[in-house]
């Protein structure tokens, strides 16, 4: 299955986010050589939240990413929540329509 993780950051969050960017993207990168991570980035004009594409047998692997990642836990993600994506086209759907 994949999961969406959204992200909404505090308003200081650009100005914030390069003294912990390393640590983020080593935690990202990591999930990502395990397969959990499939794409994420912030969102752009306006820099007001950021998308994370998870994919995994849970809605666990989206979650525990984000409880333990340094924007988290240092307040530059306001608030953060995770939702289930019926991915149904595209090479990496999890649940392939074809029509008829």
């Amino acid at each position: 299955m994949h999961y969406l993780l959204f992200y909404e950051v505090s308003e200081d969050y650009v100005a914030r986010r390069s003294e912990l960017r390393k640590l983020h993207l080593q935690k990202a990168w990591a999930a990502s050589e395990r397969g959990e991570l499939m794409l994420g980035g912030a969102l752009a004009n306006p820099v007001d939240g950021a998308v994370l594409l998870f994919k995994g047998d849970s809605v666990a692997v989206a979650e525990e990413f984000a409880r333990a990642d340094p924007y988290v836990l240092n307040g530059l993600v306001r608030r953060w929540y995770v939702r289930e994506w019926t991915t149904v086209a595209g090479e990496q759907c999890a649940m392939p329509v074809r029509p008829d």
